[in-house]
């Protein structure tokens, strides 16, 4: 299969804080069939409804508040989407920063819009190939862990298990908040639980601090939580 043939991503997060450059990169995307959503910078973007739904991501470096460089830390910790840095910043070691913080490529602005096409397609391939690979992670009950598709074996805790007991059962359907709440014991209110918050926050940390592999728990908003990986009982 060449290059060309390769089909660019169905929808696209635009970050960056160039607003007339933003304009006619996503106007030259969506010509090229596109979904674009663009974001003025990293808070923007975090602070969506589900920032992590999009197929690949555009990211510049220079942004207000939250720098490109953490921002594609969060995107690596949450999808296994394609990276796409294109940013005028200037320095000897931006690349080697760009590509240890998780991003696929990197383009020097300034860059012609074919180019960044061309990268996407590169890049989209690469997360396509990607995806037939094996990708279960393990709930070992016997021995109270969670095993990641690494094969990182993760200590869980009483409340951890419980919840990951839920997601076993739902199948990767989503988990409703009541749910969870019945399962751990604790009270059903109209108001959201702060602690069940805290728990599944907690849980996705404990994750993320011992596996280098993307962490598919994902909130949804007013309804409750998902884990869109493949999860089985060993």
């Amino acid at each position: 299969m060449t290059l060309d043939a390769v089909s660019l991503p169905e929808s696209v997060a635009l970050v960056d804080d160039d607003p007339e450059y933003s304009e006619f990169l996503a106007q030259h995307l969506i010509n090229a069939g596109v979904r674009v959503h663009r974001y003025a910078d990293s808070a923007e973007l975090l602070a969506d409804h589900e920032p992590f739904r999009h197929g690949f991501y555009l990211v510049d470096l220079m942004l207000p508040g939250i720098d490109g460089l953490e921002l594609i830390r969060v995107l690596r910790k949450r999808t296994q989407a394609g990276v796409l840095v294109v940013s005028g910043r200037v320095s000897p070691d931006v690349f080697a920063s760009v590509v240890e913080a998780g991003a696929d490529m990197y383009l020097a602005k300034p860059v012609n819009f074919e180019q960044v096409t061309v990268a996407m397609r590169a890049v989209h391939r690469r997360v396509a190939a990607t995806r037939g690979l094996p990708s279960a992670w393990v709930l070992d009950r016997r021995a109270g862990q969670l095993v990641a598709p690494d094969g990182v074996r993760i200590d869980m805790s009483e409340l951890d298990m419980a919840v990951m007991g839920c997601f076993l059962a739902a199948g990767g359907q989503s988990v409703t908040r009541e749910a969870l709440c019945q399962q751990l014991g604790r009270p059903v209110t109209e108001e959201p639980d702060n602690a069940l918050s805290a728990t599944i926050y907690r849980l996705r940390r404990r994750i993320e601090r011992a596996t280098d592999s993307v962490v598919p728990l994902q909130s949804l908003s007013r309804v409750g939580y998902v884990f869109k990986g493949t999860l089985i009982e060993g």
